[in-house]
């Protein structure tokens, strides 16, 4: 099968956005792939942590993957800088990428923006560190949503130049994953943002462990517009907060914007969003009992970092010590 890598930051509990856009899809490439996955605290330090935070917003994230539904049995799941083989990949990529390369990648310029001179070093060289995260197991598959793609081409890149400077045909290309059209979650308050885990407001956004009262507040004091739903998906174009709410619903039952709108067109925010609360508890109440549930017992979401990080050690350290050999470092 396909090795799949993949990694998420550890923002803590994770929202509605997360889930969608990314987590349900690991939890499907199951299936069918050799799946490894990471929280990545190491990427996490690019900007600075509180040291206690970071640690327990790493455990909080690994147990939300476990409750979505990641096989800790039949695949890997692990914290990121417990496999040193990451870091030590990493730095080799750091010399092979060019500074140009660098200078291209579009997340960087909007991350530090107009304070480009006081980012981290580690911001910048961020993508090679990405390229290091998947080569190091020779993974071939990786989903990405669009922010990342660039990245990806990034890492091909990388690995492209290795061989070429070594002579091998070492690392492999690397394919992005096409998971089907991701919906693009937006934030309750302002459907022109991305649901963030950094807004200042958590009604604009909805978490996986919130409960159902929670939900049901949170969407109830939704932003829309006062026109009913349209009929038509065309209806949407120009009301962003509900076409917003519409392609969450969508999105959880498995339709789209007109299956949606057959059923609720006509219909004012005020009943649509009673049936979108019941549909969002529906899915995600299963899954905020099992994050408590496994947090309540942090050592058993420890023990499988642990174990997952051995597992994902004995795949990538005799990679990473073959590149460290191809580049002519000395073991005595």
């Amino acid at each position: 099968m396909k090795r799949v890598f993949s990694g998420i930051q550890p923002s803590g509990i994770a929202h509605l956005g997360n889930y969608l856009g990314a987590i349900r899809n690991w939890v499907a490439l199951q299936d069918n792939h050799d799946c490894i996955y990471c929280v990545v605290d190491l990427h996490a330090i690019t900007e600075w942590q509180d040291p206690k935070q970071l640690a327990q917003q790493t455990r909080e994230m690994a147990a939300v993957l476990l409750a979505c539904g990641i096989n800790p049995e039949k695949h890997i799941l692990f914290a990121q800088s417990n496999v040193r083989a990451h870091a030590q990949l990493a730095w080799i990529f750091n010399c092979v990428a060019r500074i140009g390369w660098l200078n291209r990648m579009t997340q960087f310029k909007d991350k530090a923006g107009k304070n480009r001179e006081n980012a981290s070093a580690g911001l910048y060289v961020y993508p090679d560190l990405m390229a290091a995260d998947i080569l190091a197991y020779h993974a071939t598959g990786v989903p990405v949503g669009e922010d990342q793609r660039q990245h990806l081409e990034l890492a091909n890149d990388i690995a492209q130049k290795f061989n070429h400077d070594y002579g091998v045909e070492f690392f492999p290309h690397i394919d992005s994953l096409i998971m089907g059209p991701a919906p693009r979650v937006m934030s309750l308050r302002d459907g022109s943002k991305k649901m963030s885990k950094s807004d200042t407001s958590d009604q604009s956004r909805i978490n996986i462990n919130d409960d159902a009262d929670t939900i049901a507040l949170k969407v109830r004091r939704a932003k829309t517009d006062p026109e009913p739903l349209p009929s038509e998906p065309q209806g949407l174009e120009q009301r962003p907060e509900a076409r917003n709410l519409v392609g969450i619903y969508a999105a959880l039952v498995g339709g789209d914007h007109a299956s949606v709108l057959r059923e609720h067109g006509g219909k004012g925010f005020g009943v649509f969003k009673e049936a979108l609360a019941a549909v969002l508890v529906e899915k995600l109440s299963p899954i905020a009992a099992e994050t408590r549930r496994l947090l309540d017992d942090p050592a058993s979401v420890d023990a499988v970092l642990r174990d997952g990080a051995a597992r994902a050690s004995a795949i990538a350290d005799p990679i990473v010590a073959e590149a460290e050999r191809l580049v002519g470092f000395l073991r005595a």
